[in-house]
């Protein structure tokens, strides 16, 4: 059975954009082990994340992240059975947020900064499905 589960959290002090690349490539390595899927978001020291997968796979990660003490104020935005992937391209892929537009967020909240705690997880979700189809995401694989 597929699931698809949407946290959000705030980076610990200690966590800053340059250690996004080795979370992701730690992340990569092991999602593709446990078969889950996935697009991450950091921006502003908001992390904003998308796992697909087995249910048991899944539910073990978030408790992981939950535990971890890069993470403060973690947050369940959405948690679903699902049909299918919608992405299955990417073992960890990441948003690039230098190819993002302001108006995009404004699309979907009040102001053009990335708020996953203002806004509902349906609508997180669907900055994320628009986020796939214009290409705003990078690191597939």
């Amino acid at each position: 059975m597929l699931v698809r589960l949407m946290y959000a959290s705030r980076a610990a002090e200690s966590v800053g954009q340059d250690e996004l690349p080795a979370i992701l490539r730690q992340a990569k390595a092991r999602n593709a082990a446990a078969g889950i899927t996935g697009v991450l978001c950091f921006s502003g020291g908001i992390f904003v994340q998308v796992l697909e997968g087995g249910r048991m796979p899944v539910n073990a990660l978030y408790g992981r992240i939950v535990a971890d003490a890069r993470h403060r104020e973690v947050a369940l935005l959405s948690y679903e059975e699902v049909g299918e992937r919608r992405f299955a391209g990417w073992s960890m892929g990441q948003v690039n947020l230098a190819r993002l537009n302001p108006a995009l967020l404004l699309k979907y909240s009040e102001t053009a900064a990335l708020d996953p705690y203002a806004v509902s997880g349906r609508v997180t979700m669907a900055l994320f499905e628009e986020l796939v189809a214009t290409a705003s995401i990078v690191g597939q694989g």
